[in-house]
């Protein structure tokens, strides 16, 4: 076994865990679950991270405010972000919370991931428009802004005067 290996295995869970915190930020679940992946004791895992806390190195409002950043840039939509927060056990209420402080443009948002996805070109007919609404649905945008915007954009190319 070489020293590396060696050290790396005496390490506690303290030092672990900062380790991992400094690459990105982590939620305390997510901490806790990958301390145990490690192999390393729950009781020590717990109190490392709650000196972690305490030093403010772990603060899961931050967490949440950096993953909700991240998943707007990226072109969720709020069901999905909400969701994603619960499984790193962020309360819905403090996600959607989170979310409202943001302030994103969901039809914007809706919009940048259409021509991210099929371009610029308008949809040629009504299965095409259906399976638009299917993968912005699936993003987790919610189905009025989705049908505003997939609906809009489908009539884009239509002269005013065709009533």
């Amino acid at each position: 076994m070489t020293r590396r290996s060696e050290e790396k295995e005496k390490a506690s869970a303290y030092d672990r865990a900062l380790a991992l915190l400094v690459r990105r930020e982590h939620s305390v679940r997510e901490l806790k679950d990958k301390l145990a992946r490690r192999g390393l004791d729950a009781d020590e895992s717990a109190e490392a991270v709650a000196a972690l806390q305490s030093r403010d190195f772990q603060n899961d409002m931050r967490f949440a405010e950096m993953l909700v950043r991240t998943r707007l840039e990226g072109g969720y939509g709020e069901r999905w972000i909400v969701a994603e927060l619960r499984t790193h056990g962020i309360a819905e209420d403090a996600a959607r919370a989170i979310l409202v402080e943001a302030d994103p443009d969901w039809p914007e948002l809706v919009r940048r991931q259409l021509r991210r996805r099929f371009g610029a070109r308008l949809p040629s007919d009504p299965a095409e428009r259906n399976k638009r609404a299917v993968f912005l649905l699936r993003r987790g945008f919610d189905a009025s802004t989705v049908k505003l915007v997939v609906r809009d954009a489908g009539l884009q190319d239509v002269p005013d005067d065709a009533d």
